[in-house]
């Protein structure tokens, strides 16, 4: 409550200067409510020459220029547009030259509160689309006539939910978060009021004002349809019958609306109501140029084609009650698409679609009504339907209705009057027709419009039991046109009592600013506009009451009216009669004076339906239309009125019987221009709405008062220049103060407990002494300026003419030394150029003696080479004829030596076609006894030991057959060496007979015995050529015996492989059908105990059981034996496993090898246990159990850390084993079956079949292990952000704690600001901590850290944009500051934990990288966008712009040429359907991991040497965890 007392009436302490010019009287009025003589002295302490000051203008209203001279009473000033002026010291205000460029929040803190520095920081404001504006606890809003979406979202009602008045930006929802706190903290009833002209943007401030409160207390009813959704799309059907164009706004209210939502204890909406006042009747019947009827006719017209064929409709500018106007449409207005918004709204607010046809009908019937025209009829003063159009929109408006057609004519062209004892028909004339034509479509309308409030108010219904409410009150603001009727009286009557209530609440937080700092108040007077309600109400004697009496007189016209009112109020000084006038009167209101015009005053005072009307409407055969004109009583039915003028004033009265018992705010609205375009601001026409929002009011009270009030802080460090020793800390903050204004010689200023409060112009005077001082100070500070620059420009001389010396004298060094250096160059020259001609002509000798000689040793050479190559040639061809002589001997001998391989070989061909038939014997043998293994299999399978017999057996034959094999083997071998070693022999016989038959002499050959030698020779080629024919057919015969010998094995392959799965499959099913029967054997036996309990029951196949102990003979046989008694069941001992499972994993358990021991303890019983092929189990059902007691234990870090750590693991596990039924890629859970014959190990290993020794398996999953699986994602989402949250409201408070940080320093009320990031620092290194000794997998570190950081850079950042104050230079630094600690942070705990962190504080390291930026105005648009803030979007960077502030250096912001450039773009993006609704960062909250990323972080083999725990170990059931 301390900015409470600094309210609206601190801002307008001077604002009453501007208002028409005011007089000089009440200007010294003020002087002396303020302590001050009014004399010259006292003027002239106020400006000296080069005073920056304000002066009033007639085109612009005040412009700023510089003193230039000062003759006594009277400044010449400068202005700043070129303009020089004289003007009286009393018409000049100071400005302040220290305020900032976009002006301040809050102008109670302006260091010149008056009509000048008002307008200018609204105005400034306004330029920077800076819409809304503090003045204490009260709003300002200038509408921008512009789409400003990021200021309305459920992002900034988040951020200013539950916020301290005051400390963010100002807005809308800051007035009703305050007015709902207090509501709920004090449990008294709150009211906003909103007031403005038309056009100011009332409407859209209540629209605002209602969301919010819909956000702060809405509840979802058990229908689906809300009570705070209803109250919201009440608005739309009310605009849409209520509202319309007027000259000023394309969507005023014609009528006001007070909204009360109520509140239950706990702050939920319960419900609302709806209070209506005024509505404009007579714009149904008559409008003006360019204005508009109200918006549901323009929507009816543009509906369907159905609807308007339903209704008989045309287009708008077809009606007599649209085309009055030539605005037909309005630009952005789409009617057919508003028409089906507002039936949707109606249905929503409870209308049946029954109710919605009736209402337009109704409507349309309005229209055709509106169409009928009058011409005179047969008899004398007569009227009747013009022509036949006439009579069909009559017709149709009967049918509409649903009543007698010709008993409409006769009741628009006819009137009965009632005398005594008896009733007189009098017909009506053409005009008084079409004026009871007119009077009905008012009654009508406006009896439509009660009914839609009222069915409004009875579908959202009210809460009788709710004791609390807030009340929005959207009222029409004061009015005066060039024409103002009866509406305008009553509209400007409600603004005076509105105003009188304001004033009180001014002069009451007045009071308790004073009484709260403990200063004398005593002497202030309240003083308010009764006097003018007086005039207006008072009963009897006022305008209303006289306004009564003339409508009873039945002669009475508009004009006795105004003669009464000359009368009665010629001496009231509030009351005057216009010069040239003989009916109207003006009233000075507190706002200006309004002149009413009275021609149509008495006919807009009576209320009461024609007697025809009431009396053929509720005869209507619709029930909608007959319940608006409920039958009245005999005595009603005579001429007696009931005045509106007087049923408004009880309205109004009982409205501030509301608003007195409640606690008020206030919403001033304010249009900039009457062009309704953006970005122009028209100081006149904003001046004349502050004056009608009551601010000359407000001044009276406040200047009676002590206007300027400063913090002790905010003062010292002002005016602290003007002593210079109460700087120091010897002094507190309040002695310092009372030393300055001692110094200053002021009187009649206050000291408070917080505050020092000073009359009106002592801040002029001591800003007058602070700028004597500072002048004083700049001299000195020249003096010595000066004198050092000369000094140096001394120094500086003096050493450029020593220079100067120095180099004249180099110069002339240089030279010399030159002509020296040339002569000896010139004599070095001469020696090499002679040296070089003698040694070109001593080369030119050299190189001809060198050629000479070369050309001789190159002849010798070359016939040196000739010889060579003849030589050569002669030894080839000598070498090649010995060659062919010794190759032809060679090849004889080679022919004779194959002819007797080849018969060797034929030979040894022979000797292995026997071995191969014999081959070929022993693989039948071979095949038969498979089959017959193969029956032994099928019968041995189902008992276990057997099987182990018969390995054994299968065993020593194969190692007998391995060892008759190889003695086979041994002996091929011996025998393919005998052969090899008679070969070699052979040979070598053969050798030596060649050599022998080298040496023998020729002799004479006998040529009989040639003969012989040469038959027997033929022979034997013949024998030689039968056995290579026998040879090669007995090569194919082993070629095809070959191939038939690799068929054999292959079917025999295959036929191995068949029995391999055939004894797998009769193992799964003997299995599977064991457990049924063991299962029907128990619920066998629960039958006979008649046991009601379910025994949960595991399926788990029959393997398992034989891993953990059980035997065959615990089983029931294929005959359905019972099992052994005392045994214990299949189904006990799975549950006994089951049970001592959880109990060792429900505990911590520790961690193996840097990963968590319960997850793959789990896994192992589960995957060994086949439970994940299971179609039901519990098993799953027991784990999740687990892990939903774990995560109640929200608020310990290190227990969610472990769990996390184990359910994660378990799910990358699961990922990487669980494939679903069908894939074909499962692999075995068992060694493959050990082949038994030697066929089959030949087949075993030629396949090269591999066994999968690793932990995780690939495993068909049935329909409950990828549940379970699904459960185990939640919950890894689950503990993920619990941890995340956790740490994050950790972070929050001490963040708080950095935002507050500018504030909390500058009121000096703490000293080690860095204390804050290194808390942060401390979380940040806790919860590493945590996770790294719960091993937590990284990519989880990672994302924690990540959207940590993020939470960081959002809240810091849109701090940055919705905090002024943290918008600054020194914040600037001290964030960075912090943000390099964090940094560090991130590379000391390494990418393998940060991973990229930091890169999401992108938006707030680029944004106090620019704010601590020194010169921000020499930087470019595109040098901001491109280099230096990237990453923040235009809007951002355009609310930073204009709200940052130097608090230390007093350096500027960037230049206007790029804030301009900034704000086309923001106007641009603005105006465009699909831009961003925000400028703030949104946090993000859910789990930004997929599945296959967490699966694909880890590899399985890392859970290969996880040691299971020795709990289990120990346990006989679980021996299988030691494999």
């Amino acid at each position: 409550m301390e900015r409470r007392g600094c309210s609206y009436g601190v801002l307008v302490v001077e604002i009453e200067r501007s208002v028409c010019s005011p007089s000089k009287a009440f200007k010294e009025d003020q002087l002396r409510a303020c302590g001050q003589p009014v004399t010259d002295t006292a003027s002239k302490s106020r400006f000296v020459v080069g005073s920056h000051v304000w002066v009033e203008d007639s085109d612009e209203a005040w412009m700023d220029g510089l003193v230039e001279e000062v003759n006594g009473e009277e400044l010449v000033v400068n202005c700043t547009s070129g303009k020089k002026v004289t003007v009286n010291v009393s018409n000049a205000y100071p400005k302040d030259t220290e305020s900032p460029r976009g002006g301040v929040e809050d102008m109670t803190r302006l260091a010149y509160l008056h009509e000048p520095g008002v307008l200018q920081n609204l105005k400034s404001r306004f330029m920077l689309n800076e819409i809304y504006t503090y003045t204490g606890n009260i709003l300002i809003a200038v509408n921008p006539f512009q789409r400003l979406p990021h200021l309305y979202n459920n992002d900034m009602m988040r951020i200013y939910k539950g916020a301290e008045f005051g400390e963010l930006s100002p807005h809308p929802y800051a007035i009703t978060d305050r007015a709902y706190r207090l509501m709920i903290n004090d449990r008294v009833s709150q009211a906003i009021l909103v007031s403005g002209e038309s056009g100011a943007g009332k409407t859209e401030s209540t629209k605002s004002l209602m969301q919010y409160l819909a956000f702060m207390g809405g509840k979802q009813q058990a229908e689906g349809r809300s009570v705070q959704e209803q109250i919201l799309e009440s608005n739309p059907v009310l605009e849409a019958f209520g509202n319309a164009k007027t000259v000023r706004n394309n969507n005023s209210s014609r009528f006001g609306k007070f909204v009360e939502i109520q509140f239950d204890q706990n702050g939920k909406i319960s419900g609302a109501a709806i209070r209506t006042y005024l509505l404009e009747r007579s714009r149904v019947c008559q409008i003006s140029d360019p204005e508009r009827n109200y918006h549901c006719f323009y929507m009816l017209c543009a509906g369907p084609p159905e609807v308007c064929e339903k209704y008989k409709l045309g287009e708008a500018k077809s009606f007599h009650y649209l085309n009055q106007s030539n605005c037909i449409e309005l630009n952005g207005m789409d009617d057919a698409k508003e028409y089906a918004e507002t039936r949707r709204a109606m249905g929503i607010v409870g209308m049946s679609s029954d109710e919605q046809d009736a209402i337009f009908k109704v409507v349309a019937a309005i229209l055709h009504l509106g169409n009928v025209e009058f011409s005179e009829g047969s008899e004398p003063d007569s009227s009747a339907p013009k022509d036949e159009k006439s009579q069909f929109h009559l017709k149709t408006a009967a049918e509409l209705f649903m009543c007698d057609a010709q008993g409409l004519e006769e009741s628009l062209c006819k009137r009965v009057m009632a005398t005594r004892g008896e009733s007189i028909t009098k017909n009506l004339d053409p005009k008084a027709a079409a004026l009871s034509r007119d009077a009905l479509s008012r009654i009508v309308y406006s009896r439509l419009f009660d009914w839609l409030v009222n069915k409004i108010n009875s579908s959202i219904g009210q809460d009788p039991e709710s004791k609390i409410l807030i009340g929005v009150l959207d009222i029409y603001g004061f009015e005066s046109f060039k024409t103002n009727s009866f509406e305008q009286f009553c509209i400007n009557l409600t603004n005076e009592k509105l105003q009188q209530h304001f004033n009180q609440h001014v002069f009451k937080m007045e009071q308790e600013e004073y009484t709260k700092e403990e200063i004398d108040w005593s002497y202030i007077q309240f003083v308010d506009n009764q006097e003018i309600l007086d005039l207006i109400e008072k009963k009897p004697g006022g305008i209303i009451a006289l306004l009564d009496e003339t409508c009873m007189l039945r002669n009475s016209t508009h004009e006795t009216f105004a003669e009464k009112l000359y009368q009665k109020f010629k001496d009231n000084p509030h009351f005057s009669k216009p010069k040239f006038s003989r009916s109207d009167f003006t009233v000075h209101h507190y706002a200006g004076n309004v002149t009413y015009q009275t021609d149509l005053f008495l006919d807009k005072n009576i209320d009461y339906a024609v007697n025809e009307h009431q009396v053929l409407l509720n005869a209507s055969q619709c029930s909608f239309v007959s319940s608006l004109f409920p039958p009245v009583e005999e005595s009603a039915k005579s001429t007696k009125f009931t005045s509106i003028g007087s049923s408004f004033k009880q309205q109004l009265q009982s409205l501030l019987e509301t608003l007195s018992a409640t606690e008020p705010h206030y919403i001033r609205c304010i249009k900039p221009n009457n062009v309704l375009k953006p970005a122009i601001f028209e100081n006149s026409n904003v001046l004349q709405q502050l004056r009608c929002g009551g601010v000359l009011e407000a001044i009276r009270i406040s200047c009676l008062g002590y206007p300027t009030r400063r913090t002790f802080y905010e003062f010292v460090n002002r005016f602290g220049i003007l002593q210079p020793k109460v700087l120091s800390k010897s002094h507190d903050e309040i002695t310092a103060s009372k030393m300055l204004l001692e110094k200053a010689n002021l009187v009649g200023y206050q000291i408070g407990k917080t505050k020092v409060f000073l009359r009106a112009g002592q801040m002029a005077e001591l800003d007058a002494l602070r700028t004597e001082v500072l002048g004083i100070s700049a001299k000195k500070i020249q003096t010595k300026v000066r004198s050092f620059m000369s000094r140096k420009k001394y120094v500086q001389m003096r050493i450029c003419a020593t220079q100067l010396e120095a180099v004249c004298r180099g110069t002339l060094a240089r030279r010399y030394y030159e002509n020296l250096r040339r002569q000896a160059a010139a004599l070095k020259i001469q020696t090499r150029y002679r040296m070089r001609q003698e040694r070109n002509k001593y080369r030119d000798l050299w190189s001809a003696s060198t050629t000479i000689q070369s050309g001789l040793r190159g002849m010798a050479a070359r016939n040196k080479l000739r010889f060579f190559r003849k030589t050569k040639a002669a030894v080839i061809i000598q070498s090649q004829c010995r060659c062919h002589l010794a190759r032809s001997r060679y090849v004889r001998l080679m022919k004779a030596t194959i002819k007797t391989q080849c018969a060797w070989r034929g030979k040894m061909a022979r000797r292995e076609l026997r071995q191969l038939k014999m081959a070929a014997k022993e693989t039948g043998a071979l095949q038969a006894a498979k089959s017959k293994l193969e029956k032994e299999v099928e019968e041995l399978t189902w008992r276990l030991q057997l099987e182990k017999r018969i390995r054994s057996d299968m065993e020593e034959a194969k190692t007998q057959e391995i060892k008759k094999l190889q003695s086979q083997l041994q002996e091929s071998q011996q025998q393919v060496k005998d052969t090899e070693e008679s070969l070699k022999r052979e040979q070598e016989i053969a050798k030596a007979a060649s050599e022998k038959a080298a040496l023998v002499p020729e002799i004479r050959v006998d040529a009989t015995l040639v003969n012989e030698l040469t038959a027997d020779n033929e022979k034997l080629k013949t024998l030689v050529t039968s056995l290579e024919t026998k040879i090669q057919e007995t090569e194919l015969r082993f070629e095809e015996t070959d191939k038939l010998r690799e068929e054999w094995l292959k079917k025999a392959t295959d036929a191995e492989s068949q029995i391999n799965e055939l004894k797998n499959t009769m193992q799964s099913l003997r299995e599977k059908f064991n457990s049924v029967e063991a299962e029907n054997n128990v619920l066998r036996q629960q039958a006979l105990k008649a046991r009601h309990d379910n025994v949960p029951v595991l399926n788990m196949h029959r393997k398992s059981n034989l891993a953990n102990g059980s035997l065959p003979g615990d089983e029931q046989t294929p005959h359905g034996t019972p099992m052994e008694f005392g045994r214990r069941s299949l189904i006990e001992r799975q549950q006994e496993s089951v049970e001592t499972l959880i109990n060792c994993v429900v505990e911590n358990i520790g961690f193996s090898d840097g990963k968590p021991v319960a997850a793959v303890t789990i896994y192992k019983c589960l995957l060994h246990w086949r439970t994940f092929e299971a179609e039901r189990t519990n098993v799953f059902d027991r784990l999740i159990q687990i892990f939903s007691s774990a995560m109640q234990k929200q608020d310990s870090n290190a227990d969610l850390a472990y769990w996390l750590s184990n359910s994660s693991s378990l799910l990358i596990i699961l990922q990487k084993s669980l494939k679903p039924a069908g894939s074909g890629i499962t692999t075995p859970l068992k060694r493959t079956t050990t082949q038994t014959s030697f066929l089959g190990r030949m087949v075993f290993r030629a396949s090269s079949i591999t066994v999968d020794m690793d932990l995780v398996r690939q495993v068909e999953g049935k329909y409950p292990a990828f549940l379970f699986k699904q459960q185990l994602t939640a919950f890894v989402e689950g503990l993920y952000g619990m941890i995340r949250d956790n740490v994050k409201r950790e972070v929050s408070s001490v963040l708080s704690l950095v935002i507050q940080a500018p504030r909390t320093a500058k009121a000096g009320l703490i000293t080690d600001q860095d204390s804050y990031w290194k808390a942060i620092v401390n979380h940040l290194n806790d919860l590493l901590k945590i996770l790294q000794e719960n091993c937590v997998p990284a990519i989880f570190a990672r994302k924690i850290f990540s959207q940590i950081f993020a939470f960081i850079n959002a809240q810091l950042f849109n701090s940055l944009l919705v905090r002024r104050e943290c918008c600054s230079f020194s914040n600037g630094e001290y964030v960075k500051q912090g943000l390099e600690e964090l940094e560090a942070w991130c590379t000391q705990a390494k990418p393998e934990y940060a991973g990229s962190a930091w890169d999401e504080l992108k938006h707030i390291s680029q944004a106090v990288g620019f704010l601590v930026i020194f010169k921000k105005f020499r930087i470019s648009y595109d040098e901001i966008i491109s280099d230096l803030c990237p990453m923040l979007s235009v809007q951002q960077l355009y609310r930073i712009c204009t709200q940052y502030w130097d608090d230390k250096y007093n350096t500027e912001s960037v230049s206007e040429e790029v804030l301009n450039e900034m704000k086309t773009l923001v106007n641009d993006a603005s105006g465009q359907a699909n831009s961003e609704n925000t400028y703030l960062l949104d946090e993000e909250t859910s789990m930004p991991l997929s599945l296959d990323e967490i699966a694909s972080s880890m590899d399985a083999k890392e859970f290969q040497n996880v040691v299971p725990p020795q709990e289990l170990l120990e346990n006989a059931a679980f021996q299988f965890l030691k494999s």
